[in-house]
């Protein structure tokens, strides 16, 4: 028996759409772990081109909004010389959530020193990140980090991530 021509093209869309998923969902993984090695190397221009260019960057220590301040950050004489004693941002694989053009990903990270007495984790951070479809590939629109020292509002980013949600 032969499969009719309209089963066997409803079975290809569907196979083209899990396909399409499994796509932004490795770029979009790709893209959340590129930061760490990026930030680390002081590639300020590619960690920019992570973000929208009116994307936002909302760390406990600082708000960074838009391209220019995400590149200056970079730029900036702490983090050179968090690169020039040795440190490694660690960005743990992300739950990434797609919604049409949207996504929305929930992942930890961990910022490592070098000092004194060697490596050290310096911080343990939840990071949310919801990002959007561009011409040039999926972008973070806003990233939202916050440590994990005990304050409710960090688990609740993770939590929201998990599920999808924006916070």
């Amino acid at each position: 028996m032969s499969t009719p021509p309209e089963e066997t093209t409803a079975r290809l869309e569907a196979l083209e759409r899990r396909l399409g998923q499994l796509e932004d969902e490795r770029e979009i993984t790709h893209l959340i772990t590129g930061y760490g090695p990026l930030v680390d190397a002081g590639a300020a221009e590619d960690v920019a081109a992570l973000w929208t260019e009116d994307g936002v960057y909302d760390v406990d220590e600082v708000f960074l909004g838009g391209g220019t301040a995400i590149r200056r950050m970079v730029e900036s004489p702490g983090h050179q010389g968090w690169i020039e004693r040795g440190c490694a941002h660690f960005i743990g694989p992300p739950r990434v959530s797609i919604d049409g053009d949207e996504a929305v990903a929930v992942c930890h990270s961990l910022m490592v020193v070098n000092g004194e007495q060697g490596f050290r984790v310096r911080r343990a951070t939840a990071n949310h990140w919801q990002l959007r479809r561009t011409p040039q590939g999926w972008r973070v629109t806003v990233r939202t980090t916050r440590v994990l020292d005990g304050r409710p509002e960090s688990p609740a980013l993770l939590a929201a991530g998990a599920r999808g949600e924006r916070p």
